[in-house]
């Protein structure tokens, strides 16, 4: 049975066509770029803002196999379909249902060729209502014993002009436990890789300018103390404090 690494890199072509095509109109500017951790076990966590554009973005400008968390909804075609149908309406309205009539052809190519193969690249499910997020945690570590790339970017893959901060949400405490559980419990210091994001959550085909800012990694021993939990906590507020100062940054280049 192929290895996860062997189907990525047979899925290689294909997987930078359709990354190219769902980044159409777009231009980058990616900064920090050496900051990613060229092998060994590395935990790349960011603000989630553009649905599969950020996918798209890092699955082009990473420079090794990244292995995701992912909306268990792709993994099923029809759940899958829905997922697109709702994402096009709740932006567009009822255009969106005309969207998605003209382009259901391409759509349905994508959606079956993205369900039936993102489980065979190693990406890893995530129920995003709450239920199975321990099984997902347990799958990265795994993933980063081995040494291994994951990335588990932060938030729905899109933003509320209501929210505060409608980029960068609040962090879950996920990567941390992760990073926590890896030193304490097998003795590897992995660094975590923050990055901003911004750009991807303009709608498809309009001209925008993406800015991806990379910081150098982060490490959970830098920030033990007072136990499992205060250690944990301390590490989420570092990660999120970082990402949002990395998008501020990003906004002045």
């Amino acid at each position: 049975m192929p290895t996860f690494e062997e189907e990525y890199k047979r899925l290689r072509k294909a997987t930078l066509r359709l990354s190219n095509f769902s980044l159409l109109s777009t231009r980058f500017d990616v900064r920090g770029g050496e900051n990613f951790v060229p092998e060994g076990p590395n935990l790349i966590v960011g603000n989630h803002i553009g649905s599969y554009k950020d996918i798209a973005l890092l699955l082009k400008n990473a420079p090794r196999p990244i292995f995701f968390t992912a909306n268990e909804m792709i993994f099923d075609r029809e759940k899958f379909s829905w997922l697109v149908r709702h994402h096009l309406q709740r932006h567009l309205g009822n255009f969106g249902t005309f969207i998605n009539l003209l382009f259901n052809p391409f759509y349905a190519y994508v959606i079956r060729f993205i369900s039936s193969n993102i489980a065979k690249v190693g990406s890893i499910p995530v129920n995003l209502s709450g239920g199975g997020r321990a099984e997902a945690i347990r799958r990265c570590e795994e993933y980063l014993r081995v040494g291994r790339a994951v990335i588990t970017l932060q938030g729905r893959g899109r933003i509320d002009d209501r929210d505060p901060n409608p980029y960068v949400k609040p962090f879950r405490k996920g990567p941390s436990v992760m990073a926590y559980n890896l030193l304490v419990e097998n003795g590897i210091s992995v660094p975590v890789t923050p990055l901003s994001i911004f750009g991807t959550h303009v709608m498809f085909l309009v001209p925008i300018r993406i800015k991806v800012n990379v910081g150098a990694p982060m490490f959970i021993k830098d920030y033990m103390g007072g136990g499992a939990l205060a250690t944990i906590e301390r590490f989420r507020i570092a990660l999120n404090g970082r990402v949002n100062a990395l998008f501020l940054e990003s906004l002045k280049f």
